[in-house]
């Protein structure tokens, strides 16, 4: 009964190793280029300013951008732009990428 205890004990514990080594941290950021009116931003992660009008978003990553209508990623989210896409706008203030 003591083996077996210890044994399942030894099991959780190299489960719950692997587990910390094989998940990311929340220290993620998107793999790729995202081109914000011609700046390109290399492996980007956070709010980006759209600092002209009209905007292009060109997202050349693995995530998903949200295009919001207010400045420091506020307000509502315009537009998602996919991975491979590119987004016009006349509107939007900032940029969220994760």
């Amino acid at each position: 009964m003591m083996r077996r205890r210890m044994a399942v004990t030894l099991g959780t514990l190299a489960a719950a190793a692997s587990l910390a080594v094989a998940v990311p941290g929340s220290a993620y950021a998107a793999q790729g280029v995202l081109v914000i009116n011609g700046q390109a931003y290399e492996d980007p992660s956070g709010c980006y300013a759209v600092d002209q009008f009209p905007s292009t978003v060109d997202n050349h990553t693995d995530a998903i951008a949200e295009v919001h209508s207010g400045p420091d990623c506020s307000g509502p989210v315009e537009w998602l732009v996919y991975p491979g896409e590119t987004y016009s706008t006349e509107t939007a203030q900032s940029v969220f990428i994760l």
